[in-house]
């Protein structure tokens, strides 16, 4: 009798526990049987957060606070009220997560094509016209074509032509002047870098004629998108097609001409390497998106280095000791080489700090191509995904006074995976890297073993959008060295 009932209760606690598990599993058949994501979104929470007004969601929030040059506002705030890890929020019209801390960008680094792909406002697509390719395919082809341009095995051989452009042009536009402007030196050298290094362009009258579109091109590429006449989106289009057609007839000239040397260009002899028929146009796209990477994102770093190097004397006075004992090294007006760059270690600790501080780009967007879970929530087909550097590059838990200008944070031991992004990270890290590397060491050399620097408003304020840059260019006082 004790026995039975034993055995009775025992069934009884089986069915008992098992109507859940039961339901559950018929729950989860249905919903997988029909696809229906509404549901399923029900059964599970997305991350914290708030997803602000109507259609604009909190856009002006995120923008003013990029304007105002301190984007990590936005994210801190919500790290406060939500979680330290995401949050949800809704950017340009999308329903949005970001990412707050290292883990997170490692998790998104880490799943690109797999739980998500690359995406981009479609006003950008205006300007970069492929051929019916997905964002996704189209960013596949762009890193094919980049990455074996910009790898360190092409760069070295260049390393010396960036050193004499950039002692050429310093010359032209520094000396005998008391005060420059910076930022817009350094956009024009970025510029010319480009020409020489990935065009083969060395004639100042063809960079002229090129740069002029290019700039009504950058001004308008992340300017509001409003395609009428007179608006700096409608000139940027324009600008766009102009470059695109003058790339393509340059790319019909390499593969006519198909004599490879170093004084044509990095992408001429990659063009003629791949060896691909047609695709001009596609080539041209890409040529374009390359250029205007660069452009942007080294003179960004460049202005913000020298305006660290014109702030902090104990700084500008250890990067000048090690950029002498490397030029005593060398002959006189011989260029730089590869091995000169491995030797900046100090230099490039300042660089990196400057990047910490000032990422030139915040972030980057992906596209949810998969119901996923994350920390326990769901992240839903379609929704987009937004990785930001200022998330961790200016948290204390990361960084130990993250406000502090601190270049010995780069030694040693070295830092949390994933906390430092300037480039991205994991397989997908920016192919740039390298290239940004050389252009903004050669510069530091080329300032500080001829000039001393003293900013002319110790107070400029650093203000964004469309990237973040000092608010009046930042002119310079210069004062050359007698001797060294």
């Amino acid at each position: 009798m004790e026995l039975a009932m034993v055995n009775s209760l025992f069934v009884s606690a089986i069915f008992f526990f098992s109507i859940p598990l039961l339901l559950n599993f018929l729950l989860r058949n249905k919903l997988r049987s029909k696809k229906d994501e509404a549901q399923l979104q029900s059964l599970l929470q997305t991350p914290p957060g708030s997803t602000g007004w109507p259609f604009i969601g909190e856009t002006i929030e995120y923008l003013s606070t990029t304007k105002e040059g301190v984007p990590e506002r936005f994210i801190n705030d919500r790290k406060k009220k939500y979680s330290s890890k995401l949050f949800k929020t809704s950017l340009l019209g999308q329903p949005m997560v970001l990412f707050c801390n290292a883990e997170g960008n490692k998790f998104v680094f880490s799943n690109e094509n797999r739980l998500f792909t690359s995406w981009w406002p479609s006003s950008i697509d205006k300007f970069f016209d492929t051929q019916n390719a997905s964002k996704s395919e189209e960013a596949m082809k762009m890193r094919k074509f980049v990455a074996p341009v910009l790898k360190p095995d092409t760069l070295r051989k260049y390393v010396n032509i960036v050193d004499s452009k950039t002692r050429l042009y310093l010359k032209a536009q520094w000396d005998g002047q008391q005060v420059v402007q910076v930022h817009p030196f350094a956009k024009d050298l970025t510029f010319v870098l480009a020409c020489r290094l990935l065009l083969g362009i060395d004639d100042d009258k063809t960079v002229a004629q090129l740069q002029k579109p290019f700039g009504h091109f950058s001004v308008g590429l992340l300017s509001l998108p409003i395609d009428l006449p007179g608006t700096n989106f409608r000139r940027a289009i324009k600008a766009a097609k102009q470059l695109r057609k003058e790339f393509e007839v340059m790319i019909k000239g390499w593969k006519s001409d198909r004599l490879p040397s170093q004084s044509q260009g990095i992408l001429s002899q990659h063009v003629l390497e791949l060896n691909e028929e047609g695709e001009e146009s596609d080539m041209a796209t890409r040529i374009l998106a390359l250029i205007s990477a660069s452009y942007d994102n080294v003179s960004t770093a460049m202005t913000f280095v020298i305006k660290y190097l014109a702030e902090m004397p104990n700084v500008y006075d250890a990067v000048l000791k090690e950029q002498i004992e490397i030029a005593r090294a060398k002959g006189v007006d011989e260029p730089l080489n590869w091995d000169d760059i491995q030797r900046m270690r100090y230099s490039w600790n300042v660089a990196s700090e400057v990047l910490r501080l000032h990422p030139p780009a915040n972030g980057a967007f992906r596209e949810v191509i998969t119901n996923f879970t994350y920390a326990g929530f769901l992240i839903p087909r379609g929704w987009k995904l937004h990785w930001n550097a200022f998330a961790t590059h200016k948290s204390p838990e990361y960084f130990p006074d993250p406000e502090k200008f601190e270049p010995s944070r780069f030694e040693g031991k070295g830092l949390v995976p994933y906390a430092y992004v300037p480039f991205g990270g994991g397989a997908h890290m920016c192919p740039g890297k390298e290239y940004a590397r050389i252009a903004i060491l050669v510069l530091m050399h080329n300032v500080v073993t001829k000039f001393k620097l003293e900013k002319v408003f110790p107070d400029e304020k650093v203000i964004g959008l469309p990237i973040l840059r000092p608010a009046k260019g930042l002119p310079i006082r210069l004062y050359p060295h007698q001797q060294l």
